[in-house]
């Protein structure tokens, strides 16, 4: 990339054959309430500890992921999907940080399965990370460089955890992020609005509607 050719601005849209739309962790381990992440829980602490959380989940980030995923489809954007998933079943090759905080996904396992309301077409890509950023544990970049994609707009959970994670990472890898704040989720409203804070020189920061009319736009300009 030359000088000249380097963007001056964060404020780009997704292009069709250059860009991707990567949603994070969005699995039954986490985003479901039967999922591994809540085992042992009785019904009082499930509702005290995660009831804000999945109520802004399936409230808002759910809707708005699958008009998201709709959009990027339609659009020609490759859809893409992470999920905790190690790569054996007892979970020796997790990271450190993993196995210190309890998180181990089976290979193979109904947790490590993105949910079924958002589940990935048959082809595309669905890549399983064992660290909090997939651009640590996986070949997401050398991936996302064969496939041409030059920006990269993320969603998912948590937001304040392997989102940021990705959204930090995949800057520094030279992607042009865009973070679409209302299909993303984490434990309670203020640990989310931190999290934007704290991206906000990172990438650019759009809602679902935002990238809905982008890419509309665009489709009536191709045609």
């Amino acid at each position: 990339m030359t000088a000249q050719s380097w963007p001056t601005t964060r404020d780009l849209p997704l292009l069709p054959g250059r860009s991707a739309l990567l949603i994070v962790d969005v699995q039954n381990y986490c985003a479901h309430r039967n999922g591994g992440e809540f085992n042992g829980l009785t019904p009082t602490e499930f509702e005290a500890r995660f009831g804000g959380f999945f109520t802004q989940f399936e409230r808002t980030a759910l809707p708005n992921l699958k008009r998201l995923i709709a959009s990027c489809r339609a659009a020609g954007i490759e859809v893409m999907f992470t999920t905790i998933e190690s790569l054996t079943k007892d979970g020796r090759d997790r990271s450190l940080d993993y196995k210190i905080t309890g998180f181990n996904v089976a290979k193979g396992s109904w947790d490590g399965k993105v949910i079924d309301a958002i589940a990935p077409s048959d082809d595309e890509i669905v890549i399983p990370k064992s660290s909090s950023s997939v651009f640590n544990s996986t070949n997401i970049d050398y991936v996302l460089r064969n496939l041409g994609v030059e920006r990269l707009a993320i969603a998912g959970i948590y937001t304040d955890q392997c989102v940021e994670g990705a959204v930090r990472d995949a800057c520094d890898k030279n992607y042009l992020v865009t973070l679409v704040a209302d299909a993303c989720a984490t434990y309670t409203r203020e640990r989310h609005d931190n999290s934007l804070k704290a991206l906000k020189g990172y990438c650019r920061t759009v809602t679902t509607d935002q990238i809905v009319a982008e890419l509309q736009g665009a489709q009536r300009k191709a045609g």
